[in-house]
């Protein structure tokens, strides 16, 4: 589904990203972990051309995102669900309008078709009575959570997920990372920047452990966690998984 060959990336003279390379297939989930600052969040803006690579090719579905307009770009991007760290929800609009307002706007739904797939969505992520407050009501787990339904709302055929519990208090990170359990379950496609080394082990298809702004390690999350070859990987699961 997502093909990347020799991506790289520089802003002025430092090379964050180094001729990365990898295949992602229909259905799998794949986390990315590392330490801060290796380059795992711009690697995922990259997919999606957020950030333009400074070289290097990123292919979805045959296209490849590097040679296309903007206009042909977007078409595409409809089909990449994005979730930040921040949940980026409009405040003045309610939890539904919020979830609503893409489908109807991009994809001219009408609003009575629009509300239905919306409250279909909200029920999914466990916020259905939620639909007609205000996001300043929620909590943050509430939050991430409808800006999950929002993403999905796209009916997207990925999704890119840019570490999206780093920003809530601890007691909310479960209720998230169960939807997006749920979501592999259901066999979305997935790329998940994470810190949540539970999740990569227990959701995961493939880990890739990113430093430096290469991929050091890769491989099924018994080889990363139980087996790792690379001293980097060692080092770096050694201090997470102590802490």
């Amino acid at each position: 589904m997502i093909e990347i060959k020799g991506l790289s990336k520089k802003f002025g003279k430092t090379e964050v990203l180094k001729d990365l390379n990898g295949t992602v297939e229909k259905g799998q989930v794949i986390c990315v972990i590392g330490p801060s600052g290796g380059g795992k969040s711009t690697f995922l803006r990259c997919l999606n051309l957020l950030e333009q690579p400074t070289s290097g090719q990123v292919t979805f579905e045959d296209s490849d995102l590097t040679a296309l307009n903007e206009g042909q770009l977007n078409q595409l991007r409809e089909k990449m669900g994005m979730v930040f760290q921040s949940f980026n929800l409009f405040s003045n609009m309610t939890v539904i309008e919020n979830v609503k307002l893409a489908p109807m706007k991009v994809k001219s739904m009408s609003s009575d078709d629009a509300q239905t797939l919306a409250l279909k969505l909200l029920d999914q992520v466990g916020l259905k009575e939620k639909a007609d407050v205000y996001p300043a009501s929620l909590s943050g787990g509430q939050q991430q959570r409808v800006a999950i339904a929002r993403a999905l709302a796209m009916n997207p055929d990925v999704m890119l997920f840019d570490e999206p519990t780093s920003a809530l208090d601890p007691e909310m990170v479960g209720e998230v990372l169960k939807v997006m359990q749920d979501l592999a379950n259901e066999g979305m496609t997935m790329v998940v920047v994470t810190h949540e080394m539970g999740f990569a082990k227990n959701v995961a298809d493939q880990v890739w452990f990113m430093d430096g702004g290469v991929f050091a390690e890769k491989g099924t999350p018994t080889e990363i966690f139980d087996h790792p070859q690379n001293e980097r990987t060692q080092d770096f699961l050694a201090k997470i998984l102590e802490a």
